[in-house]
């Protein structure tokens, strides 16, 4: 295999497909290589995890076709350290050489036959738009789990809602719900629990496509996987996961394969108060600045307290043996009077997440789950439960 190909093109493929290279030990050797393939100009990168599978194919300038499995990181390490401009991998029987400028580096091959096969991807797709699809992301995977001993906590669940798309992620603490409508993606009453992790990872890949202009991310869907592809990658019955054209030298395009996750998603839906007698009406990012300063003397797990009146909302911290913290901001407020104490990164968390100048807190009691939403916007909440403090 021989191929001619710019540093940055390479670097970003690269990195690319190494992010779903496995970091576990004890599981396959050849899980820690990045699998290039090439077949004309069109070199195709693959990393896997066997759990997740992200697919890079980038146009280059080919000489002699071929495959070999290349040490992930250290791959990319070298290309990424070379000045810019062409980079020149050529393969031989167990070793890759790849050279730019004055700079020659030799590294030894993994054995192609152990890299796993990636499995084919089903015909049928929907198209989703790629902007929608990173907003609602951004605001829904922060609420899974990273606790694999409940690995259902640690999906989110696509559902078929109303003539849309909804999103669903908790860690138990916390509960986010974004709606995409008009996204007709499952059938009605359908859902799927796709790994927080692939999501992440999704909404990674969409951030720098969409900074190229990639509008649409293409989703199939398959009886125990879920595949995403952004660009004009077409194909994939080959094993070593054969794709289309991407375009031009240097275009890009990629797939996401994530394993789906088997279970049954928590009830979320009567976690949610039907009514909330008490309700915060405050500005997003003077509550946002805040909490950033206040949360500083909220160490050790410390909550910080919301004290809700007519006009006003204080918040305040307070850290045995190193201070305390107040701040107070206009705000407008309907309810008892009250105050409420929460997990002062969660809390910052779900007012980021929200879209708009200005932001509702909504609850029953100080006791009770508090729901933040952005005011006039239906399409997102995000439930937070309180710290019983003493």
């Amino acid at each position: 295999m021989k191929f001619r190909c710019e540093r940055d093109v390479l670097v970003e493929a690269l990195a690319s497909a190494t992010r779903a290279v496995t970091t576990r030990g004890g599981t396959l050797p050849v899980l820690s290589g990045v699998k290039a393939a090439l077949a004309g100009d069109r070199l195709l990168l693959t990393g896997t995890d066997l759990d997740l599978t992200i697919q890079v194919v980038v146009t280059v300038a080919g000489g002699t076709d071929g495959a070999a499995v290349l040490p992930a990181r250290l791959a990319a390490d070298i290309v990424r350290a070379l000045d810019p401009g062409a980079v020149y991998v050529e393969v031989h029987e167990t070793e890759a050489r790849i050279a730019s400028g004055r700079s020659h580096f030799s590294v030894r091959l993994l054995p192609t036959e152990d890299f796993p096969r990636v499995a084919d991807t089903p015909a049928d797709e929907v198209t989703l738009d790629a902007a929608a699809l990173v907003d609602a992301l951004r605001q829904v995977v922060p609420a899974a789990s990273h606790d694999d001993a409940r690995p259902i906590l640690t999906g989110v669940l696509m559902a078929a809602e109303g003539d849309g798309l909804r999103l669903v992620a908790t860690d138990s603490y916390r509960l986010a719900v974004r709606d995409l409508p008009g996204a007709s993606v499952l059938r009605e009453g359908q859902s799927v629990l796709v790994p927080s992790r692939a999501l992440g990872e999704l909404a990674r890949l969409l951030g720098g496509a969409d900074k190229g202009g990639a509008g649409t991310v293409s989703l199939r869907l398959g009886e125990r996987d879920a595949t995403f592809e952004v660009g004009a990658f077409a194909g994939g019955a080959a094993a070593g996961g054969d794709a289309g054209d991407p375009g031009a030298v240097g275009a890009m395009a990629t797939r996401l394969t994530t394993r789906l996750i088997e279970g049954q998603f928590p009830n979320y839906r009567q976690l949610v108060p039907e009514h909330h007698p008490n309700r915060l009406t405050v500005g997003r990012e003077p509550l946002l600045d805040a909490l950033r300063r206040v949360k500083l003397l909220a160490r050790e797990a410390i909550p910080v307290r919301l004290q809700l009146r007519p006009g006003t909302v204080q918040l305040s911290a307070v850290t045995q043996d190193v201070g305390q913290a107040e701040e107070e901001l206009d705000a407008k407020y309907e309810g008892a009077e009250m105050g409420i104490s929460f997990n002062p990164e969660y809390l910052v968390d779900g007012v980021e997440a929200v879209a708009g100048d200005e932001v509702t807190l909504e609850t029953l009691d100080g006791l009770k789950p508090a729901v933040v939403r952005a005011v006039g916007r239906d399409d997102y909440l995000y439930l937070l439960m309180p710290i019983r403090v003493s």
